[in-house]
């Protein structure tokens, strides 16, 4: 899964096998009859929220009805199921269903009881129990048939309604589903865990007006009645609930075949068909490439990717049909900008990377949702690469790489792999650490044992768990080329695993033990913080845990440090030679044999390792130095990667911030933008915080500064769509920033576009890559933003509406932000699914910010009902509606609402970060703000 485009901003283990039952938990009864043998003399026959594995479905047999007029739907599930202990009880999954019979048949379809069987409920864990007054025989298996009916959901999860509108004002229904993580149970009754892999065969229902799609092709449609199909789709493969799918609507599709046969088609609604260019051809050369990758050929005949007016997330890997929002799928090339196509080709090099890792191979337990997460994020870097080059997507991993330090850098931050047992749990998995640092550690590891090892490791993984389930051990192993004692005794390519600490890949000429290093990143939270200190010909090193939030002068920075330790891979480079040098530190201290000759020393070579690094002493002075003198010895990686390092430093407190901003002095001189738009991103952060407090001379000297600063590379952007992908992307953020200062020409150029738009009628197709802009300055006035409204109303590109609406929220006056949040409430001008990123658009407006932050508060139990606890919209509002929060006074309100809050808040990890953030703010400006007011006083004289 794909989580939404945003803004720029122990192991746990259960034993279930022949634990008895627990009686002790009554439950409710279904509604509907009173059975005969009577619901009241039973319990609820388990207390758990993990189901008994002694019961494994092993095929589902489904047939659904859903009714797009009454907006409900009717289903029979037959499954059969393999007893593996005596038992009376079938527990499973449902949730929001209503079971109208139940029945348990023999082998031979045969009844076992001719009594209607009681169904008991256990809502709070969204279960089911069905009890059988004959004995179910382990050994045996059984079929369990149910029957069962519900609305289509208000929402974005389970089986749910979804509309658009067409450009002549007919709103038209669909059904479509989201399952992950735990919704499959809220569309048919299921055992809905990732181990409980399993075979499906559906049949669908549908009025003649529609098409239904699933994971596999349709096999056979045949006539129920006069206006009612039967659509038969051929038997899955074995997989996980979650990646259950199926969608009725009445899409227009693209189709081509890739070069082993596999169908690709793209489905949208039927006036965006012509969107769906782009995407086809991403996905056949997408697929292509993995079957080639991982050399395992994908093993289903065809692969649809589809739309969905309405959608939470920004797509989900449903296995043959995966699903997309429109703006992560659909590209217009009138209105959609290169950093648009970088998104789409990115989202589908995600979800296709998924068909391997996560439904072919899937995680035993949430708890190492980064398995396939981390994973996929890090394969849409590769996949990207190497099959288009031109998008430059190298440049932005180490973004990637920055949005987890920054995560990680908080106290409230996670292991990789942890523990997560109810739904919000389970949501919450799907976080920066799941995805982000998954993908940096993935990183990491690949440099460390070579591409060639790393992908035979990946391969070897894959083939050896194809169609079951793996565990975090279950990767090091294939990747560090161990096997069991049986494998190895059959003569298969790899080393047992006695022999596992032998098997040591040199690594600067030390042994590994793969699996101890990598506990070390995925079983501990947080980032190492080395610091460097030159001493003579050796460098010495010393490893911290890298905190934001807390000073190495507070009392509590022992109790934070302790027990943390890495093994980290170092790289570093020198002036004496283009050598990369290796280096294992394993200890708190360690140092290395440099040479006296050395003039310079730059460690953690590209960031290809996940660490901060602190040069001590005067090491930051000589880094500006060279900077200033001879920026070009360094990778353009080399050069942000200080740049990033240094302004952590001096959140953390390490560093002084007048030493980060003398540091990136030398960006006159830069020409690639990469390290250009880091330095001015920070500049530009600092900024939207000061802008949003009482402090007009600093905010209009500090604006000012980086106008002069970047005059440059501001006077040499044009206003049009030419040049490189990176060149395009510099120019957006370049006039978005100075336009947004107030620059004169940048709003000059603006106004004019925005006039000429207006006067064609929106008939003018603007620069995609300024569009942004050109809307926001032509937002500020009346007639400006009502114009840009009713466009965004009838606009049939989700890209073009996307850059409306954040030119919408740009406008200072109040009232109109206010109507944007009640609209997108409301959830029909603005849809619910833009909720979120439309608060955080507020968010960011000076005027708005508090406004937003007011409207969370007003309307949360709303936005839980929308969004659902644990949901990642939930966790981006509450973070980013108080990320810029800079004040005490701030900090105790926020603290205030959520503990308010905290019987539903209570589980969540997102308050905690909030919270840290805040906390991290106070104290940014406390330390900072008068230095950084001195500095820039300086600069302008």
């Amino acid at each position: 899964m794909v989580l939404v485009r945003l803004l720029a901003l122990s192991l746990f283990h259960v034993c279930l096998v022949g634990c008895q039952p627990n009686s002790s938990q009554q439950a409710s009864s279904p509604p509907g009859e009173q059975s005969p043998l009577g619901t009241d003399k039973l319990s609820f026959p388990w207390s758990r929220l993990r189901l008994p594995r002694y019961i494994i479905p092993l095929h589902y047999r489904l047939l659904l009805h859903p009714n797009l007029t009454s907006l409900s739907f009717t289903g029979s599930v037959q499954i059969q199921i393999d007893v593996q202990n005596n038992t009376n009880w079938v527990v499973l999954h449902s949730k929001g269903l209503q079971i109208f019979n139940a029945t348990i048949l023999n082998q031979n379809l045969a009844h076992l009881s001719d009594q209607v069987l009681p169904v008991l409920h256990n809502p709070s864990h969204e279960q089911i129990g069905i009890f059988s007054p004959r004995v179910l025989s382990s050994g045996q298996k059984y079929f369990l048939y149910i029957e069962f009916g519900a609305e289509l959901v208000e929402g974005f999860s389970g089986f749910y309604k979804s509309t658009y509108k067409t450009s002549t004002g007919e709103t038209r229904t669909l059904a479509s589903t989201h399952f992950e993580p735990t919704s499959a149970r809220m569309a048919f009754p299921c055992f809905d865990e990732p181990i409980f892999k399993a075979n499906f065969s559906l049949r669908i229902r549908r009025s003649q007006e529609y098409i239904s799609l699933s994971n596999m092709p349709i096999v056979k449609t045949f006539e129920v009645n006069n206006d009612l199909l039967e659509d038969r789709f051929a038997a899955s493969v074995k997989m996980s609930t979650y990646l259950v799918a199926f969608v009725i609507c009445d899409f227009k599709s693209v189709t081509a075949t890739t070069s082993s046969g596999v169908q690709v088609s793209i489905y949208a609604a039927p006036e965006k068909w012509s969107q769906t260019h782009y995407a086809l051809e991403v996905a056949v050369k997408m697929l292509d490439f993995y079957e080639e990758y991982f050399n395992i050929r994908y093993p289903l005949p065809k692969q649809d990717l589809i739309a969905i007016p309405d959608f939470e997330a920004g797509a989900m890997e449903n296995w043959g049909l995966t699903t997309y929002r429109e703006t992560s799928l659909l590209f217009d090339p009138l209105t959609s900008s290169v950093s648009d196509k970088l998104w789409i080709t990115m989202v589908i090099g995600h979800e296709l990377a998924h068909q391997w890792f996560g439904n072919l191979v899937t995680m035993e337990w949430w708890n190492d949702t980064w398995l396939k997460e981390g994973f996929a994020r890090y394969m849409e870097y590769i996949s990207v690469e190497a099959t288009y080059p031109d998008l430059k997507v190298e440049e932005y991993l180490l973004h990637t790489c920055f949005a987890a330090v920054g995560h990680d850098s908080l106290n409230s931050s996670r292991p990789i792999s942890s523990p997560a047992e109810n739904p919000t749990q389970i949501k919450e998995m799907f976080d920066t650490v799941s995805y982000d640092k998954g993908a940096c550690v993935l990183h990491m590891l690949r440099h460390f044992l070579t591409d060639d090892v790393f992908q035979s490791g990946i391969v070897r993984y894959l083939r050896k768990y194809s169609f079951k389930n793996a565990r975090n051990q279950d990767l090091w192993d294939s990747l560090a080329n161990t096997c069991s004692e049986e494998d190895f005794i059959s003569g298969k390519h790899c080393y047992s695993s006695g022999q596992a600490t032998k098997n040591a890949y040199l690594f600067a000429g030390e042994h590994l033990d793969l699996t101890a290093m990598m506990n070390t990143w995925t079983l501990q939270k947080g980032i190492p913080l080395v610091t460097v200190t030159r001493k003579g010909p050796r460098l010495l090193l010393r490893q911290d845990r890298f905190l934001r939030t807390v000073l190495p002068s507070d009392p509590l920075w022992p109790t934070l440090q302790k027990g943390f330790l890495w093994h980290i891979p170092l790289t570093y480079k020198t002036d004496a030679s283009s050598t990369i040098h290796r280096h294992l530190m394993t200890t708190h201290t360690d140092s290395i044999h440099i040479g006296e000759e050395i003039n310079w020393v730059k460690v953690n070579t590209d960031m290809t390792g996940y660490y901060v690094v602190h040069y001590e002493d005067d090491g930051w002075d000589e880094m500006t130095k060279l900077l200033r003198e001879n920026h070009t010895a360094l990778s353009y990686k080399d050069r942000t990667h200080l740049i990033h390092n240094a302004f952590q430093l001096v959140t953390a407190g390490h560093l002084p911030i007048n030493k980060a901003l003398d540091l990136i002095g030398y960006l006159q001189y830069e020409t690639h933008t990469v390290p250009l738009i880091e330095g001015l991103g920070y500049l530009e952060t600092f900024y939207r915080v000061i802008e949003k407090r009482n402090e007009p001379e600093l905010t209009h000297n500090l604006g000012m500064y980086i106008l002069r600063f970047f005059r440059a590379v501001i006077d040499q952007q044009t206003w049009s769509d030419s040049g490189s992908v990176s060149e395009r992307r510099l120019r957006s953020e370049v006039i978005s920033l100075a336009c947004h200062l107030d620059d004169p020409p940048c709003l000059e150029q603006a106004h004019q576009s925005f006039k000429d738009w207006l006067q064609s009628n929106g008939t003018l197709n603007l620069p995609t890559d300024v569009a942004e802009t050109v809307y926001s300055v032509g937002a500020q006035d009346d007639h400006g933003w009502t114009s840009l409204l009713h466009t965004y109303n009838v606009s049939l590109s989700a890209a073009q509406k996307y850059k409306i609406l954040f030119a919408l929220t740009c406008s200072r006056d109040t009232s109109k932000l206010e109507r944007l949040l009640e609209l997108g409430l409301e959830g029909t001008v603005i849809r619910s699914q833009d909720l979120s990123s439309l608060i955080l658009m507020v968010a960011r407006n000076p005027r708005g910010h508090h406004l937003a932050w007011s409207f969370v508060k007003k309307n949360w139990d709303t936005l839980v009902k929308k969004f659902q606890l644990g949901s990642f919209c939930i966790r981006n509002i509450l973070i980013g509606t108080t990320g810029q929060f800079s004040s005490p006074e701030e900090l105790a309100e926020v603290r205030l609402f959520f503990e308010s809050i905290k019987e539903q808040t209570s589980q969540l990890r997102a308050t905690q970060i909030a919270l840290d953030n805040i906390q991290k703010n106070v104290r940014w400006i406390q330390r900072n703000l008068e230095t950084l007011r001195n500095w820039v006083n300086e600069q302008m004289k």
